[in-house]
């Protein structure tokens, strides 16, 4: 299959992306698509916790993710060490159990948004230890929550939003973009 050589639109990075923190993902599928989109986004991935699934070169060549060398990855051994690796970036923690909106999180550049396990979320006594710093998706069905890497996309491109990175926008053939852009 040839290539698609028609341009696409694109914005700046931010020099202080978010951070997407991903806590003990179980399903490599989700987690394949974040990477994805960090490498869209260009904001740092990083995996804390015990995975359920393997990211090493094979498995990685074999799930077939051809943008894994464009993500920023790190893994830590648990949230506390990710903190002290960060510690001046603010936590902002997503549940489907937190009453406010993702929209009111306020976003500032390096924020950690930081996402739970698919089957559980979040544990409890992080939530009750940041109840000013937590955060939902609302949904208008009556489904328990969304999917994981759907959840990280929406608050993502939130923050770019809030941030101001989405402001300006090119086409990347550096045509000027046609219409408003």
């Amino acid at each position: 299959m040839a290539k698609d050589s028609r341009p696409r639109l694109r914005a700046e990075p931010l020099a202080r992306p978010p951070r997407i923190v991903l806590v003990e993902p179980e399903i490599p599928q989700n987690t394949g698509n974040v990477a994805r989109l960090a490498a869209a986004t260009a904001c740092p991935l990083h995996l804390v916790g015990r995975l359920g699934f393997r990211i090493d070169e094979k498995a990685v060549r074999r799930a077939g993710l051809d943008y894994w060398h464009l993500v920023t990855l790190a893994q830590h051994v648990d949230l506390a060490h990710f903190r002290h690796a960060h510690p001046n970036g603010r936590l902002l923690l997503f549940s489907a159990i937190a009453g406010r909106s993702y929209l009111e999180a306020g976003y500032e550049p390096g924020d950690a948004l930081v996402f739970g396990r698919e089957s559980v979320g979040l544990p409890d006594e992080l939530l009750a230890a940041h109840p000013d710093r937590c955060f939902a998706i609302p949904t208008l069905g009556p489904v328990r929550s969304l999917n994981l890497a759907n959840s990280v996309a929406i608050v993502v491109y939130e923050a770019l939003r809030q941030l101001g990175a989405l402001a300006r926008t090119r086409l990347d053939d550096g045509a000027p973009c046609p219409g408003p852009c």
